[in-house]
């Protein structure tokens, strides 16, 4: 299927091109002569027998050399300033780009003519040449590509099908173009590689529309290099199969059972799951899981990994009678059962009382498992699996060989993650959001000198929603770069609405590395000073160490940061010695102060050893010329000892709890 399309989509585009194309195939004969080479070369496809007398004719100036380069091409190549010999022995200049492709299966080379005249041959007007623009067009959508993957320019096609206007679509980037799903961002490096190199890509992709949905297209990417700027700028020419993927896709799934096992698969089970909820049906919903199945795996041959398997699939058979099962991967097993728990269990003892023998010896199996109920703990099979997989996970860090359920303020928590996910993205649609601010202290003038920004939200539905359980469900669902833009935004126009006020503040904003990897962050927030007229010296960016240590393995993070570094933004690296502290990221990344975690301070005056340990950090981030903050200081106590260790400033409750950004200017001594 994917060849065809391809094929089609080459042969169109040749076919359609409103200026001179043709193709040769590897006997050099010409097997596509368009339209256009017949009205304005003169000849006809008939006029060239073989490569001879294309060479003896048409491209009669071409040297030797260049055309056993084209010959032998496996990459576009470009040809300036040629002189065309047409059939009426008159001459024309022309730019050539060659391409290597597939037609009809095959091996063929593809000539795209561009003359230097106007295209008068097309009739009295220029309504031809239009015409035959349109029609390419809205045959295939069409994206322009600057030299650093920056969207230039788009067709009407690709703007419908993707839902983007141009406003918005101009700001992306061509990562920003496919989901954010690592498969999909691997594919994304990989195609933006081989572009880079001057290689033309082709293949069906997976694309994101603006509503977050995503289709397929056959994607042709094509560099063309410009000499006078010396790089390349690239086309995307692409061709909707979403219809014929969804296709396939069903087709696929029709295959419905495990080959292997003969149970169903997790497609199947997904259906058998939904249509039990829809009756209201109440059961058991119990995920089994081998454990170290791999480490198995690599101590047996394939014949007895298979036989393990059906031998493991039988024991399920025959404790769980008349249950559903399901294989969901290599190792992982479904039971939907009406049995109570102290059954399910029993499935352990089962499997010691009849242990499955390789040779003669009895395999080393264990099994971690967890147990759901529905409705009564999850309602739905994205739940149910969510909640099967926290139990699983429970279990091994417990050891394993065990079958348990998730604890009901587990199960809680969890079907309020998911409601939180719900309502996040109607906050997000309706600005629900707020943001409060929190004062920073410097300890040698006592003044408020900064104020670090909170994302504040408080949902009509399910209360006040925390940072702390807010932040990670964004970052799971893939809204931290919405929220991360919104607060951007509100921080930056409150910066300089103070700044007109005339106060000083500058506003710490934290972002995460996910952030980050979008290649265009450096150039958002940029975009933002200058919309909001906000001084960079005003704006903070605090970091986590988490993010340091992925940013150090980053190039493309780093060049971000150096570059709001040179614009006047400071970095922070907030919660200092909670993770993993690294001499190297000191080194590599643009960081001006270092913030000491709170949990640090809360035990400041109950423990010499963290006294100890505050004072070395204060003198460890004085000797790399970092500012050192202190957060979370509570007591008066507290602030007198970080004055002793010589700390730069606070932040904490001793001062203020977060505000709102009216609060701010009346915290000020006036």
């Amino acid at each position: 299927m994917n060849l065809k399309i391809m094929q089609s989509c080459e042969e169109k585009l040749l076919l359609d091109a409103p200026f001179p194309s043709f193709a040769l195939n590897k006997n050099g004969q010409i097997t596509i002569w368009n339209p256009i080479c017949e009205q304005y070369l003169g000849y006809k496809k008939e006029d060239f027998k073989n490569i001879n007398t294309l060479k003896d004719q048409l491209l009669s100036t071409l040297s030797e050399n260049m055309w056993q380069r084209i010959l032998d091409a496996q990459e576009f190549i470009r040809i300036n300033n040629i002189q065309l010999l047409h059939k009426n022995e008159t001459l024309s200049k022309a730019d050539i780009i060659i391409i290597p492709c597939l037609i009809n299966g095959e091996h063929s080379i593809a000539f795209y003519c561009f003359p230097e005249e106007q295209f008068a041959f097309l009739g009295d007007s220029e309504q031809e040449l239009n015409d035959l623009k349109n029609g390419i067009l809205s045959s295939f959508m069409v994206v322009n590509l600057d030299h650093e993957g920056f969207i230039i320019s788009c067709n009407p096609l690709f703007l419908k099908t993707s839902k983007w206007t141009p406003k918005r679509v101009l700001k992306k980037n061509f990562w920003q173009l496919f989901p954010e799903d690592e498969e999909s961002q691997q594919m994304a490096d990989t195609i933006w590689n081989t572009i880079s190199k001057g290689k033309i890509w082709q293949g069906d992709v997976q694309k994101t529309k603006k509503t977050g949905e995503t289709y397929w297209v056959h994607l042709t990417a094509i560099p063309t290099y410009s000499q006078k700027e010396q790089k390349y700028s690239y086309i995307l020419i692409e061709q909707d199969i979403t219809n014929e993927k969804e296709l396939q896709q069903k087709l696929e799934k029709i295959a419905y059972v495990d080959a292997e096992t003969g149970l169903m698969n997790v497609h199947r089970l997904e259906n058998v799951v939904k249509k039990m909820i829809a009756e209201q049906q109440n059961f058991y919903f119990v995920y089994l899981s081998i454990d170290k199945f791999y480490t198995l795996k690599e101590l047996h041959n394939v014949e007895v990994e298979s036989n393990f398997i059906l031998e493991f699939t039988k024991r399920l058979k025959i404790y769980f009678q008349d249950s559903v099962l399901a294989r969901v991967n290599e190792s992982d097993f479904i039971v939907i059962t009406p049995l109570g728990e102290w059954f399910i269990q029993g499935f352990l003892t089962y499997l010691k009382q009849h242990p499955i023998y390789i040779g003669h010896r009895a395999m080393p199996i264990t099994i971690s498992g967890g147990i759901t109920r529905s409705p009564q703990d999850q309602s739905n099979f994205t739940q149910l699996m969510n909640a099967s997989l926290a139990t699983i996970a429970d279990v091994r860090k417990a050891g394993g060989d065990n079958i348990l359920s998730l604890s009901e303020s587990a199960h809680k928590k969890l079907s309020r993650k998911s409601i939180i996910e719900k309502r996040l993205l109607l906050a997000l649609d309706q600005h629900n959001l707020k943001v409060l601010y929190q004062p920073q202290v410097d300890l040698k003038t006592g003044k408020i000198y900064a104020v670090e920004a909170f994302v504040r939200w408080e949902d009509e539905e399910i209360g006040v929603v925390s940072p702390d359980e807010l932040i990670p469900v964004a970052e799971e669902s893939g809204l931290i770069n919405n929220i991360g833009s919104f607060m951007i935004e509100e921080a930056c126009k409150q910066a300089a609405q103070w700044q007109q006020q005339g106060i000083e503040l500058k506003v710490g904003i934290n972002l995460s590395v996910r952030e980050f990897r979008d290649k265009n962050m450096a150039k958002f927030i940029l975009d933002t000073l200058m919309k909001t007229g906000c001084p960079a010296n005003l704006v903070q960016l605090e970091i986590t160490e988490k993010f340091a240590l992925e940013a150090e393995a980053e190039t493309s993070i780093i060049q971000q940061m150096r570059k709001l570094e040179e614009e006047g933004i400071t970095f922070v690296l907030d919660d200092f010695g909670t993770g993993y502290a690294s001499f190297r990221y000191m080194q590599l990344l643009p960081i001006q102060i270092l913030k000491i975690d709170q949990t640090y301070i809360q035990s400041l005056t109950k423990s010499d050893k963290t006294q100890r340990l505050i004072n070395g950090i204060v003198h460890f981030g004085k000797s790399m010329n970092l500012t050192v903050l202190a957060e979370g200081v509570e007591t008066e106590e507290q602030k007198q000892l970080l004055e002793q260790y010589d700390c730069d400033a606070i932040q904490g409750y001793l001062i203020s709890k977060p505000v709102t950004a009216d609060k701010i200017p009346q915290l000020l001594p006036s």
